[in-house]
C-alpha cells in the first residue's frame, strides 16, 4: 500500500514538474524582415520555427522567453519586432538588447 502510495506521489510530482517547465506554451517573435526560406533555429532551449516574418515555438520552456533567447533567435534570423508568449511579452529595452547582435539581411 505504501509502494502505491508513493508511486502516485512520485507521478503527481513528474506531472506538476513538466506543467512548470513549459508555462508559456507557445512563444512567437515578429521579425523585422522576413527570412528567405522556412529555418529551424534553437533558442532559449526552444526550437522555432521561422517562415516568413515570423518564428514560433510551440512548446517553448518559460526560460525560453528571455532577452538572451530572444538575442540568440536574432543572431539566425535578423531584427524582432517583438517577441512573447501568452503571459508575457518584451519590453522596448529587452528588445533593444535583443537586437543588439542581431544578423544584418543581405542587401
Amino acid at each position: 500500500m505504501k509502494l502505491r502510495s508513493l508511486a502516485a506521489v512520485a507521478a503527481l510530482s513528474v506531472s506538476m514538474f513538466a506543467g512548470s517547465a513549459f508555462a508559456d506554451g507557445r512563444i512567437a517573435a515578429a521579425l523585422d524582415a522576413p527570412v528567405a526560406a522556412k529555418t529551424k533555429v534553437v533558442a532559449g532551449g526552444a526550437v522555432f520555427v521561422c517562415e516568413g516574418a515570423e518564428c514560433v515555438s510551440a512548446q517553448a520552456p518559460s526560460r525560453a522567453l528571455t532577452a538572451a533567447a530572444c538575442k540568440a533567435l536574432a543572431k539566425e534570423v535578423g531584427r524582432v519586432a517583438a517577441f512573447g508568449g501568452e503571459t508575457k511579452s518584451l519590453d522596448a529595452e529587452d528588445l533593444a538588447r535583443c537586437n543588439a547582435s542581431a544578423k544584418v539581411a543581405a542587401k
